[in-house]
């Protein structure tokens, strides 16, 4: 019976030597090396940056329903203008910011009057796998990781922002990526920058 209970400990001796032996990279690096590379990187309720303040006609424009739930979020002031025609008038909706939305206004530096409304910041929540491209010279991985968005303002988590920007709602849910992660000179990781097409 001893003789059992000693070949199991060695034997689990043994596997777990197997299992925790091999040297394991640091994920910790790998992490820190992702986070860096989305440092200054938030969400944004457009692809692209708009001008304010805005006329929309709310019969027409789709985007008057945007700048409708930003304004129920607090984030716009809406007023009702007339225009004239040569038919008639109608009335269309003017938008500028509010005193609440200038705080979660970032401006574009390249296009005064031009901006978005972003928030907060990546981060890395788990590294699933890493494979080095090359295992004799392990100096460059593929890596899989989970990411979410930390910092949610409550303007942009409310039910209407969500159905209205579905970009907000896919981008705020964790999310999974892969990088290529390479040794830097210094011993650490830096992420490599997907290749844009020319």
């Amino acid at each position: 019976m001893r003789k059992r209970i000693a070949l199991a400990i060695a034997l689990t001796g043994l596997f777990a030597c197997a299992n925790g032996c091999k040297k394991q990279v640091d994920q910790t690096g790998f992490k820190s090396a992702i986070n860096k590379y989305y440092e200054g990187r938030h969400v944004c309720v457009w692809p692209e940056p708009i001008k304010l303040p805005v006329q929309a006609d709310p019969s027409k424009d789709e985007k008057a329903r945007d700048y409708d739930a930003l304004t129920d979020a607090g984030l716009l002031d809406r007023e009702f203008v007339v225009q004239k025609k040569t038919l008639g008038s109608t009335q269309i909706n003017k938008y500028g910011l509010s005193d609440k939305g200038h705080a979660a206004w970032v401006p574009d530096p390249n296009q005064p009057g031009f901006g978005n409304f972003c928030f907060g910041h990546f981060n890395v929540t788990a590294i699933d796998k890493a494979t080095p491209n090359d295992p004799s010279n392990p100096t460059q991985y593929t890596v899989n990781y989970h990411y979410e968005v930390e910092g949610i303002p409550d303007w942009a988590s409310t039910p209407e922002s969500m159905r209205t920007f579905r970009k907000i709602a896919a981008d705020t849910s964790i999310q999974s990526a892969t990088a290529t992660l390479v040794k830097d000179t210094n011993g650490g990781w830096a992420v490599v920058p997907p290749q844009t097409a020319q």
